[in-house]
């Protein structure tokens, strides 16, 4: 944060240090545009203290080697899906793993990498707003941990900053969760597969609810309990169900906590803007990178992230594309409206995909790499009344802003 005064220029300033913003640094830092350099970057990061995002998990599944393996806290090669009776459905990655990377190991390898490279430049500061600016390119606004206002001038700006608000959409429902990071004094869980989606827990009356079994070694997890569902619960309301969960369902014993994660995911058929201005882009969950259908965000943040280092490389403006197709986006709106009709229970819709569809077509999916004809089939193994009505209604619905 050296020499950074209180009116910095940039070709790119990036706002945000999270998982969108880090992975587009990462990605612009090595990158030679036509003119032969790579751009100057100057990341925009809330100082520490309570404006900080705290310590969170992210997994996402790939072929071989990764760019950020380093820093993969685990990984697996079965993913286990169990129904409300207990009965597992497991599949098989084949090449693939499904990985878990922590936020606080992901930044600082990033960080490390970034460090030795001197065209990129790092500055705390909480971000007021981000202009056009009318002599050309953009300004970031914000003010640092002494409260003196700073600006960064560049000639594009990417902001990865979450919406305050939710655009306007047709269904909407929040995917949330308390985990527990927990220690048992006896061996209790399969290192060698993820219950990606543990079905025996009480389902709330709208929406659905599962139990998440990260295994770090057998006698070691990261234990969540996750809703999708309008609202978040309580505090205490997260504790009983991790309780019941813990020891009614695993049937842990001897177990200490020895960390906690929460969150919130929006899952939306909203249509999130990739620009925000002439020079100005949004990023990550801002940008849609969040699939409306799972929650899942880091693998649509590093195509995005390839995508704009690409333009640059080619002297073209780097709008972010689209992080999931069309119709992908299509699928998961009729899916997200018939769970949250009720039309479908949420829990039997998606144990019997799993169950109905072989492992890899329905991760190539999930993943956005599927054919038509995969995804023809994937529609058929679902409830098709409920989910035709679902498709036929969508068009005429109105979008509607989200409730505060």
């Amino acid at each position: 944060m050296e020499g950074l005064g209180a009116d910095t220029p940039a070709d790119i300033a990036v706002v945000g240090a999270g998982a969108a913003g880090l992975s587009l640094v990462h990605r612009l830092a090595g990158t030679v545009g036509p003119d032969g350099t790579a751009p100057t970057v100057v990341l925009v990061e809330a100082p520490e203290g309570p404006v900080r995002a705290p310590a969170r998990t992210w997994c996402f599944w790939e072929t071989g080697e990764g760019p950020y393996d380093e820093a993969v806290r685990a990984g697996w090669d079965r993913l286990r899906v169990r129904g409300p009776d207990g009965r597992a459905t497991e599949a098989h990655l084949g090449a693939a793993r499904y990985k878990m990377l922590r936020s606080s190991d992901f930044a600082a390898l990033v960080e490390a990498r970034l460090a030795r490279l001197p065209r990129v430049r790092r500055l705390a500061a909480v971000v007021d707003r981000v202009l056009d600016d009318p002599a050309g390119g953009a300004v970031v606004h914000g003010t640092d941990a002494a409260g003196t206002p700073v600006r960064v001038r560049a000639r594009w700006v990417f902001d990865s900053r979450p919406p305050r608000r939710l655009p306007p959409a047709r269904s909407t429902l929040l995917q949330h969760f308390r985990g527990w990071f927990v220690r048992c004094s006896a061996d209790a869980f399969d290192p060698s597969a993820v219950e990606l989606m543990d079905f025996r827990t009480p389902q709330p009356a709208h929406g659905l609810s599962f139990g998440y079994v990260l295994p770090l070694g057998r006698r070691e997890a990261l234990v969540e309990y996750t809703e999708f569902s309008r609202a978040p619960l309580s505090a205490e309301g997260y504790e009983r169900a991790l309780r019941d969960y813990t020891g009614r369902v695993l049937g842990l014993e001897g177990m200490t906590v020895t960390g906690t994660e929460q969150g919130v995911i929006p899952m939306t058929d909203a249509v999130f803007p990739r620009r925000a201005g002439r020079c100005v882009f949004r990023i990550g969950t801002a940008g849609g990178a969040t699939r409306p259908a799972t929650g899942y965000t880091f693998a649509a943040v590093q195509r995005q992230s390839d995508a704009i280092a690409d333009a640059w490389r080619r002297g073209r403006v780097p709008v972010p594309p689209a992080a999931h197709a069309a119709r992908h986006r299509a699928m998961d709106a009729v899916m997200l409206r018939a769970v949250d009709t009720g039309r479908v229970a949420g829990a039997r819709f998606f144990s019997e995909l799993f169950l109905r569809n072989p492992p890899d077509r329905l991760l190539r999916f999930l993943d956005g790499r599927s054919r038509w004809w995969e995804e023809f089939a994937i529609g058929l193994s679902t409830p098709v009344l409920p989910m035709l009505r679902s498709a036929v209604e969508l068009p005429v619905l109105p979008r509607r802003a989200a409730v505060p």
